[in-house]
């Protein structure tokens, strides 16, 4: 996901994407624990998703502050 295509989400629509999110990085996991994962960057991939989700989460937060 790219980050503009973020900034343009809601604040509902990036809960929900983050929560998608974290949950497709445990499936991941738990596939790469039982040796079942075929593409390994993707689990490198969702987790910058999930930090850009977060860092747009918390500028709308610190602008509404201000």
């Amino acid at each position: 996901m790219k980050p503009a295509e973020i900034r343009e989400l809601s604040a509902d629509d990036l809960q929900e994407k983050l929560k998608e999110a974290r949950e497709e990085l445990f499936n991941l996991r738990f596939q790469m624990a039982t040796s079942q994962l075929d593409n390994t960057a993707r689990v490198r991939q969702v987790k910058k998703d999930i930090a850009r989700i977060q860092t747009e989460m918390r500028a709308r937060e610190l602008r509404a502050l201000s």
